[in-house]
């Protein structure tokens, strides 16, 4: 998510990626490294890694958004260094072998929906505008929200929400939202949002009741948590020694997934207890950069929107040395 600020005089918006200059501190470690912005949105942090690269480094942005892919262009024509792709990050494993990068430096992953997209009535991410009920990062993609929620059985819908929006009134929504289908279906946000704050009996205090059914469907619509896991695999399976990954998420669903698999890697190996190891064989590959950081008291006074983020590093180990300086001089 990168919050954004109000749209400028020429209608682009202007905005400051939270944690912008913790994130970019922590991953660029090799200024003539090759890096992965794989959430490129209006391009926040990948100007700021620019910034920290050498002449030979390299920044690849990648985005499903053509909105994004539109401004991720834009920078290439200003930056030889920066090469834009269209997709998921998801396909993160093939767009190293396509684009030739070999291992990387650092890999970044600033999660959920951008600020831009939800200002943008437009796109359906927000219940606060009415606007088409839609959802999808890339509308090239289907089905959009409203055409799943047409369609959909309640049990299934019942459960997206329960699962990806954690509501626990999600069989009171689902049976409504299949109710009035049958008059006619829900075409936009306001009437999703109206629908839902009926359905929900008790109101959480300063929560809208719409909350967690637009999060889930949102999630549900452009798999979301099924992409981050394979994303997760895929960067920490292509970082050389000493490359890092940072994630910044912005809800309990995602930030649990990031931290048991940070947290996983970093341990190594569960041997049952009893068996005979060596200490190399127990040793992980992975250690944690610190602990999980969130946005400062200053940016959540900017923008509310940052005052859910955290902040998780995860880096690849490198080697200890074996040879006769490092028997001499210790660990370096």
């Amino acid at each position: 998510m990168t919050p954004a600020d109000s749209p400028g005089t020429d209608g682009q918006f202007r905005h400051r990626s939270v944690l912008l200059d913790s994130a970019v501190d922590l991953l660029v470690k090799d200024p003539e490294g090759v890096y992965v912005d794989g959430t490129f949105g209006r391009g926040g942090h990948s100007r700021l890694i620019l910034e920290h690269l050498g002449t030979s480094g390299r920044l690849i942005g990648i985005d499903k958004d053509p909105e994004a892919l539109r401004c991720a262009r834009a920078l290439a024509d200003q930056d030889v260094r920066f090469t834009p792709v269209h997709g998921s990050f998801a396909s993160l494993e093939s767009i190293i072998r396509e684009q030739d990068l070999g291992l990387l430096s650092g890999v970044l992953l600033d999660l959920g929906v951008s600020s831009p997209q939800l200002d943008d009535a437009e796109r359906g991410f927000s219940f606060m505008k009415n606007g088409p009920l839609d959802m999808r990062m890339d509308p090239g993609q289907a089905p959009s929200a409203a055409q799943w929620l047409a369609e959909a059985d309640e049990k299934d819908i019942a459960d997206v929400i329960f699962r990806y929006g954690e509501e626990r009134f999600s069989r009171r929504i689902a049976r409504l939202i299949v109710q009035r289908r049958d008059e006619a279906p829900l075409a936009t946000t306001h009437e999703l949002a109206e629908l839902v704050a009926e359905a929900v009996p008790r109101k959480e205090k300063h929560k809208h009741p719409a909350t967690r059914t637009f999060q889930a469907i949102r999630i549900f619509i452009n798999r979301e948590l099924e992409d981050l896991e394979e994303v997760l695999a895929a960067a920490t399976d292509n970082l050389r020694p000493g490359g890092r990954l940072v994630v910044i998420s912005f809800h309990s669903l995602e930030d649990r997934l990031v931290k048991r698999f940070m947290r996983d890697l970093a341990r190594g190996p569960q041997l049952p207890k009893g068996v005979p190891v060596t200490g190399d064989q127990q040793e992980s590959g992975f250690r944690l950069v610190g602990k999980a950081m969130k946005a400062s008291d200053q940016e959540v006074t900017e923008n509310v929107r940052a005052r859910s983020a955290m902040m998780r590093v995860l880096e690849r180990r490198v080697p200890e040395r074996t040879d006769k300086a490092a028997s001499r001089y210790g660990r370096l």
